[in-house]
């Protein structure tokens, strides 16, 4: 991780596309501007793990329910064996 010391109104300039601004000081908080590209997706923290953590779920029931993913080729055959 990399850790940076920037005063209000100081940038980080990121990939020369993501600019992260230090706009206010006020106390224990900080008030953060980010530019970014348009197509660029920004969450915060925990809805990013939320959100990882509700597709690994539905992954993990999806591969419970295909038998194809428990080390079987498409025609049944176990994974790794020789097809005809």
């Amino acid at each position: 991780m990399l850790y940076l010391t920037r005063r209000e109104g100081e940038a980080v300039i990121i990939n020369n596309e993501i600019t992260v601004r230090v706009v206010e000081l006020r106390g224990r908080t900080v008030k953060l501007g980010l530019t970014f590209p348009r197509g660029a997706s920004v969450l915060r923290e925990e809805v990013f793990l939320q959100i990882r953590s509700a597709n690994e779920a539905a992954s993990r029931s999806a591969a419970a329910l295909d038998p194809q993913s428990e080390g079987e080729t498409e025609t049944g055959a176990p994974a790794g064996a020789r097809e005809p």
